[in-house]
């Protein structure tokens, strides 16, 4: 059986296998090591589709469980009256749910369609394959680690590899890019280690072992657990307990991770960034970020401040609201005004994410699977939408729309997928995008029908700034200078029709999605009922 096996671990660091290979190949043989890291990446997307078709969402993937002792490490106490032995433990701790599960699919598909992008590259090919590798072992661990400080080391991975991706391989502001994107995230990663750090010196002690830790289970446990030291104001001394987390350490840590994850979303006004990244980062590597490290901030901000801090979160449900409505709106609006391709797909971006936090704001299942639904069909379509822009560079050597038109004469397959995307971003029914904005928007409908309607027309001025990009690239006058290019290649096609088919798999067939993960917003709602209600 499957569980029998690591197999977490297995699709987490397969791509080592990769990275192992690449560094005994000569540098100079670029089609050795472009062959060796497509296929690095095609192993841990086979383990994930396995992985997909055994999960059982009945049991919360508790059989693929993977734990062991990393760190243990003792020291004396000696407060006031109490005295003895504490000590504190790291663990390598994986799992896998329905949140994380469909996540760690969508990375792993865009991955392999990022290193096919990768055709691009003209320079320093072995040294770009193994930080693109070592990128790919950060994203998959992000969402299969089940140690808080695990998950810190896991996202922190994914910082030093895509600065170097940025810098080296970017275009001609990709080193104030790639230093702005550093010194964001790495505010971010700062603020999120605060709050982890309270986390586990309260909520991560464990009174029967004495113990503290990062283990996810266990701070989660205890939080919920009115019984637990976390709970208690007054230890069994009868003095004040240091375990104790007051309503204001709530708060504050709340407060902490939303911030954290909302740069990472990002969240406005955290969002200026991003914007540079788009522009300047190489093609194969915005198919990453728009594709999956956005997603890393919606899944922290699900996993450790909805999942652990269901009240707080509740409370502030009109806050995530409004921020959501603010996002759509404010990514619209300057989407509409963009006269280059890829700044308009920035902004679109941002208010994409809007959407999730409309569906995590409603606590409700419709919209919080909506939610997930939108982050794995933006992944796919924006990753869509950057590939074919690789390629209209390539062949053009620009991505203003002022220069570009009537490219369906001589490109007529890139256009046609370049008008599929477009409208599965728009929302189109039948398509990926259309499922994940409905359901978010139903769900929140139920209780905020103001900010509902307001969010709608961030959906209308979505089509008109996407029909307005896509239908001025493809359609209209063209300039002489462009009836000679070349459509598509083989290696282009493959991740464009590929792409194609699980935006169309998901807009006609959202069960695919939604089974997995339905039994993981049970738990959280029954969380959400239990402290709402008590």
């Amino acid at each position: 059986m499957m569980s029998d096996l690591p197999i977490l671990s297995l699709i987490t660091f397969s791509p080592l296998l990769g990275i192992i290979v690449l560094a005994l190949l000569p540098k100079g043989s670029s089609r050795a090591l472009r062959a060796t890291a497509i296929v690095a990446t095609i192993i841990p997307l086979l383990l994930s589709f396995w992985l997909y078709a055994d999960y059982d969402g009945a049991v919360d993937g508790k059989p693929y469980e993977e734990q062991f002792t990393w760190v243990d490490t003792q020291f004396d106490r000696l407060t006031g009256t109490s005295e003895g032995t504490l000590s504190f433990k790291l663990q390598y701790e994986m799992g896998v749910d329905g949140l994380s599960l469909p996540l760690l699919l969508l990375t792993t598909i865009v991955a392999l369609m990022a290193a096919l992008a990768s055709i691009h590259i003209k320079k320093r090919w072995k040294s770009f394959y193994i930080w693109f590798l070592l990128l790919e072992i950060g994203m998959l661990g992000v969402f299969l680690a089940r140690d808080i400080i695990l998950f810190f080391v896991f996202f922190e991975m994914t910082l030093i590899p895509m600065f170097f991706l940025i810098g080296i391989w970017g275009y001609m502001g990709r080193e104030k890019a790639a230093n702005k994107f550093l010194i964001y995230n790495g505010i971010g990663s700062a603020i999120m280690l605060i709050a982890f750090v309270l986390l586990i010196s309260t909520a991560g002690f464990n009174i029967d072992t004495q113990t503290f830790s990062g283990s996810y289970e266990t701070i989660k446990a205890n939080l919920l657990d009115m019984q637990a030291a976390v709970n208690v104001a007054e230890a069994w001394t009868g003095n004040y307990s240091n375990l104790f987390m007051s309503e204001t350490m709530h708060w504050t840590i709340f407060i902490l991770l939303l911030v954290a994850f909302g740069i990472k979303l990002p969240l406005f006004p955290f969002h200026t960034w991003m914007l540079r990244v788009h522009t300047e980062a190489p093609p194969a590597i915005v198919m990453i970020h728009s594709g999956i490290l956005l997603k890393m901030g919606a899944y922290g901000l699900l996993r450790f401040g909805v999942f652990l801090f269901p009240e707080q979160a509740h409370e502030w449900a009109v806050v995530l609201a409004v921020l959501g409505v603010i996002n759509i709106l404010y990514g619209a609006v300057l989407a509409l005004v963009q006269k280059e391709f890829k700044l308009v797909l920035a902004y679109s971006s941002i208010s994409h994410m809007g959407i999730v936090l409309l569906g995590i704001a409603s606590f409700n299942e419709i919209g919080l699977q909506g939610a997930m639904i939108q982050l794995v069909s933006h992944g796919l379509i924006s990753a869509l939408l950057f590939l074919i822009v690789g390629s209209l560079y390539e062949r053009t050597g620009t991505t203003e729309l002022g220069e570009l038109g009537g490219l369906a004469k001589s490109l007529p397959f890139m256009s046609g997928v370049l008008l599929t995307a477009g409208m599965a971003s728009l929302g189109l029914p039948g398509l990926s995008g259309f499922i994940g904005e409905f359901l978010s928007l139903l769900g929140l409908f139920e209780s905020m029908r103001i900010l509902t309607a307001i969010a709608v027309l961030g959906v209308i001025l979505t089509a008109v700034y996407v029909l307005r990009s896509v239908l001025g690239i493809t359609f209209g006058p063209m300039q002489e200078k462009y009836g000679t290019l070349r459509d598509a290649r083989l290696i282009e096609a493959v991740p464009m029709i590929t792409l194609v088919a699980f935006i169309v798999l998901i807009g006609i067939y959202p069960a695919v999605l939604t089974e997995p993960m339905k039994h993981g917003f049970d738990t959280l709602l029954q969380q959400l009922s239990g402290k709402v209600g008590g």
